[in-house]
Order: structure tokens, then sequence, then C-alpha cells
């Protein structure tokens, strides 16, 4: 054996041990150069790797937790008996809002019912029943207005200009717009 800085012969050619030495000095150079760089590249593509790894285990594990595993029977119990409650009170107020139109209709058919026999009655006495009608219509009008608080609004009426009538061109402007002969000029016959 040679004592020597040399490697021992292993039976490569030496064409081949001049590659393999180039690339060893090669990369040596380059992590020599760059082997920080290199290490923290290394070091953010795993972390970045882990992270999304982590984001597509998450809702596969969510939705076999959902799917496979029930959830706490108390749990379970309380959200159901919420929604019996809500459904319970959303029935009532149903009701009682089917209760009042309910009124409401019965109230206007009496209220026709009446005023029908009151038009019957006038017809049967040879009075007029439009008379009758409009009578029987101010009178449940002023029931109506006196049962409620509510005054209602006057119309504010401000007077238009005396005779100004913009289509006609009477009054108002200099400008005054009057429509064509009909037919026109094309129309000679």
């Amino acid at each position: 054996m040679e004592l020597g800085g040399e490697a021992p012969d292993l039976g490569r050619p030496p064409l081949e041990e001049e590659a393999i030495q180039a690339l060893r000095q090669s990369v040596g150079s380059l992590l020599a150069s760059y082997g920080w760089y290199l290490l923290l590249a290394c070091v953010a593509g795993y972390l970045l790797l882990q992270k999304l790894a982590e984001k597509t285990r998450a809702p596969r594990r969510d939705r076999a937790h959902a799917a496979g595993a029930p959830p706490e029977p108390d749990v379970v119990v309380r959200r159901e008996e919420a929604l019996a409650a809500a459904r319970f009170r959303m029935q009532e107020q149903l009701n009682e809002q089917a209760e009042k139109f309910k009124e409401k209709q019965r109230q206007l058919e009496e209220e026709k019912r009446r005023q029908k026999v009151a038009v019957w009655e006038s017809m049967q006495e040879g009075k007029s029943y439009r008379g009758n009608l409009k009578r029987n219509q101010q009178e449940t009008e002023s029931a109506a207005s006196a049962s409620s608080t509510v005054p209602k609004p006057k119309p504010n009426k401000k007077p238009l200009r005396g005779g100004y009538n913009p289509l006609s061109g009477e009054g108002g402007g200099t400008c005054a717009w009057r429509p064509g002969r009909r037919g026109g000029p094309s129309s000679a016959g």
C-alpha cells in the first residue's frame, strides 16, 4: 500500500476519475459560493410544503369528522330543542295573523251585507239606492275617521298661472308651439 495522498485505484478508468473530480470541484465551488443561500432556500421550500400539506389535510379531516363521527349528544339535543321552540313561536305568530285576517274578512263581509240590505230596503221603498249608497259610504267614512286619530293631510293647492297652457300657445311665454297640419305636404290630393 502506498502512503501517499492518492486514493487507491479501484479499477476505474482514468477518464471517469477525472469526471468525478471535476464534478466534486464544481459542486464544492458552488457550495462555497452559494451554500447559505441554498440552505435557506431548502428550508423555506420544506416549510412551504408542510404548510400546503396541512391545508390539504384539514378539509379532509373536517369532512371525515363531520360525516363519520357524530357530534356530542347534549349539543344535538339543545340544538333540536331550540329549533323546535323557534318553529313553535313562528307557528303561533302565523296563527295569530290568520285569526286577525279572518276577523277582518268577516267584518268586511258583514259590512257588505249591511249595505246590500240597505240598498234592497231602499229599493223596496221606491227610493234611489245610489243616494242611499252615498249616505252609507259617508257614514262609514265618518265612523272610520272618528275611530282613527290620524287626521288626513290637506292637499296643498297652489293657484296655477292664469290661462297658461304650454301646448296651446296661450299665455305664458314668447315661444308658442302648435301642432302641424295633418297630412303635411306629402299628402297632396
